[in-house]
């Protein structure tokens, strides 16, 4: 038997050629049980599965599964998971102003010498001395006078 019609028929489907009547001619050579060995592996394309009709009860076993999803719950909102994001907003800029001042900090002070900034303490401090009222005055420079204790000596 020569099956060069259905070749050709294939040849159009496959370049979608074919009008819904060729196709139901391919349908329906597929669907006969003595295929020749060559054409056996399109029958699965071809080959009409029986339908499914949806039925009568097809709307309400829809929205039977519909209406079976849960609906969500509502989520209790407190006043501090509210406001969370301007505590952090808040923390965020705490942090930033508290590096800025640090990082500020040494380049205010300078580097100054040592020697100068001992005068400038000691001057403060007798300075502040001499702020004191005179009793006051009296028993820092009598304190600053009184003999300091002898070291103890060691014998060898």
């Amino acid at each position: 038997m020569d099956y060069k019609y259905i070749e050709q028929l294939l040849e159009r489907y496959w370049q979608g050629e074919t009008t819904l009547q060729e196709e139901s001619i391919l349908r329906a050579f597929f669907c006969q049980p003595d295929i020749p060995e060559h054409l056996r592996k399109y029958q699965p394309l071809f080959v009409l599965e029986k339908e499914e009709s949806l039925g009568d009860d097809f709307d309400g076993r829809i929205l039977g599964m519909i209406e079976e999803e849960e609906q969500p719950k509502a989520k209790i909102v407190t006043l501090t998971s509210r406001l969370m994001p301007l505590f952090k907003a808040a923390a965020i800029v705490a942090i930033i102003l508290t590096l800025g001042n640090a990082a500020q900090a040494p380049w205010n002070y300078g580097w100054d010498d040592p020697k100068d900034e001992y005068a400038k303490f000691h001057q403060q401090n007798t300075d502040s001395v001499n702020l004191l009222n005179p009793i006051q005055a009296e028993n820092v420079n009598d304190s600053a006078l009184a003999p300091k204790p002898e070291a103890p000596q060691y014998i060898e």
